[in-house]
């Protein structure tokens, strides 16, 4: 069954799912849900043929532009950097950010031959120069890449004469601390205000 292998084949290539959970995915989709395989189908052919990257901030769009940076309400002196398209959606669905944003192509992993170069570092200070922008806020992980992408980023934009400023950490709302990692506690400590 060619067929049924490349379906298993391709639900591996999603972040996180392996051989036993892309075949227990095919056999539903196949056995339980065509209706649904059709719809996921269509869904991967229509956003295939229509979303593109934003030639301003490099995250998704299905024009040249996207919505965010074709706003004019938004604040132009404030430039949020994420990591990926995703990182993007999460910040805007908080609805506390009103600047725009620059979608870095991932994070700086020097064990996986990835540089600033690599990840559009370039792209994003010819963004940041744009003189109505005042102040960068780093919105990487806090990852050992994510935390050596801002760290790398920081210090280009600072010597820039940019503001530089970084997402804060610390304890999620509504955790108790009995439950809270050591790391994230500590900074929370170091970070409080």
């Amino acid at each position: 069954m060619a067929a049924l292998e490349h379906l298993i084949d391709a639900l591996r290539r999603l972040p996180g799912v392996g051989q036993k959970s892309a075949q227990r995915m095919a056999y539903h989709l196949l056995q339980h849900d065509r209706a649904g395989a059709q719809q996921l189908a269509a869904g991967l052919t229509a956003a295939l043929a229509a979303v593109q990257t934003c030639s301003q901030c490099q995250g998704f769009a299905e024009a040249p532009i996207c919505s965010v940076c074709s706003d004019a309400s938004r604040d132009a002196s404030l430039l949020a950097v994420v990591e990926t398209p995703a990182d993007q959606a999460v910040l805007e669905r908080s609805g506390s950010y009103r600047g725009y944003y620059f979608v870095l192509g991932g994070r700086v992993s020097p064990i996986d031959g990835r540089g600033p170069r690599e990840i559009g570092a370039e792209a994003l200070l010819a963004r940041a120069a744009n003189s109505r922008v005042r102040e960068v806020i780093l919105a990487t992980s806090f990852t050992a890449e994510g935390e050596a992408t801002a760290y790398v980023l920081g210090e280009a934009l600072k010597a820039r004469g940019l503001s530089v400023t970084r997402l804060a950490r610390g304890v999620p709302v509504g955790s108790e601390l009995e439950f809270v990692d050591l790391g994230t506690l500590a900074h929370a400590l170091a970070d409080r205000r």
